[in-house]
């Protein structure tokens, strides 16, 4: 009885998928939103200022929101209900998030922010859509391009104003994906600057090198900029070009990083890869730019929310250095060879292909993207999402 039930058991891993649309509000709609991202903004930054205020004392998470609702009926505050009293307390929790992130090692202490930094807000609730609209708490209904269907069921709505002016939501959906939609077998993953990734099938990506290759137009547009006044007209022209560029850039590494991800998702059950301390390593000032340009970081991220199971092999495990024939451990090899012999077994091994084999077959530190057994999607609605999903927090 038991194994018949076992047969009919399906995996499900209950996640968060986001969906990205970008919206053209009117100008009316901008002035709305430019008072809610103002406001948010001046939140964070006073939430910001208490923290240091009590530096050493601390000051509790609920307080901090209490004070923030009182703040809005204080005389010479009052203009802090014209924003959406969720957006406040939203900003509130992201400034907890940033220093829990700075006391876990992940981030840098958190700064003051400008209005032209990148704009965002969340509403948790009461926005909804219709059509090619999405309704907005006191802004309205915004004009949407759906280019791909929503799925799931919608928890919150990040809006995103860019530095070169654009405007996008993001949904955050929670749905359960059947995980015999992936494929089968394990691939290790090398990536390099030489190429992108290495696989352990011997299937080599090549490095798009997007920054080098938009190096000097971004160069150009930077000397245009610092000739300008700053605060003028032709400044503000200025700086929308060079931010224009970068945002191209940045879109262009993540559309390379998305396709190729979910090729490894789509074709493989389980993907490894390494461990990597890209914040140490971009301490190498002759190689900060190219890993800068790479983007490791992002990619091992989108393997971990899309593949069934993506496993990290521990940090300092030498997969360049031992044989993938006979576990050999070559300590004298260097950086500059590309290609060495093991002297035990005589096997010629290309580095990188050689690395990608150890990867596929070392032992690991974990596995991100795990999945919880259910019977159907109904029975999944209580299981709790394994990653990337915003920390509930109590009123």
């Amino acid at each position: 009885m038991v194994d018949s039930v076992g047969k009919l058991l399906i995996l499900y891993r209950m996640i968060y998928r986001g969906f990205r649309y970008r919206i053209y509000p009117t100008p009316e709609q901008k002035q709305a939103l430019a008072l809610q991202f103002g406001h948010a903004r001046f939140a964070y930054n006073w939430g910001l200022a208490r923290r240091k205020a009590h530096h050493g004392t601390g000051i509790p998470f609920r307080a901090l929101r209490e004070q923030m609702t009182q703040l809005k009926h204080t005389a010479g505050y009052e203009w802090l209900q014209a924003a959406d009293s969720q957006v406040l307390q939203g900003k509130l929790e992201d400034l907890e998030e940033a220093y829990e992130k700075f006391f876990s090692g992940d981030a840098g202490y958190p700064r003051f922010k400008t209005r032209r930094d990148e704009q965002t807000i969340r509403y948790p609730q009461r926005f909804k859509f219709d059509g090619n609209r999405i309704y907005l708490p006191k802004v309205g209904w915004v004009h949407v391009v759906v280019h791909r269907p929503l799925q799931g069921a919608p928890k919150n709505v990040t809006v995103t104003k860019t530095k070169s002016g654009r405007y996008f939501v993001s949904v955050l959906c929670e749905m359960a994906t059947d995980t015999r939609q992936h494929g089968v077998g394990v691939v290790g993953v090398d990536v390099g600057l030489k190429d992108f990734a290495v696989l352990s099938t011997g299937e080599k990506v090549v490095h798009p090198q997007y920054l080098r290759t938009s190096e000097r137009q971004l160069q150009r547009l930077q000397r245009e900029l610092s000739r300008k006044r700053k605060g003028s007209a032709n400044w503000e022209k200025a700086r929308l070009r060079l931010a224009r560029k970068a945002e191209q850039v940045a879109n262009q590494r993540a559309d390379f990083q998305h396709k190729l991800s979910y090729r490894l998702a789509r074709d493989y059950h389980t993907v490894r890869i390494e461990n990597l301390n890209v914040a140490g390593m971009l301490r190498n000032r002759k190689l900060a730019k190219s890993i800068s340009d790479s983007g490791w970081g992002l990619f091992a991220t989108m393997l971990e929310y899309k593949a069934a199971c993506c496993e990290r092999i521990p940090r300092f495990y030498p997969s360049s250095k031992t044989c993938s024939q006979c576990g050999y451990v070559n300590h004298t090899l260097q950086l500059h060879q590309r290609s060495w012999t093991c002297p035990d077994c005589k096997a010629a091994h290309d580095r990188d292909i050689n690395a990608a084999l150890n990867i596929a077959l070392a032992p690991t530190d974990g596995q991100a993207g795990r999945y919880t057994p259910v019977e159907s999607v109904s029975d999944a609605k209580g299981v709790v999402p394994a990653r990337n999903a915003r920390r509930s927090r109590k009123p």
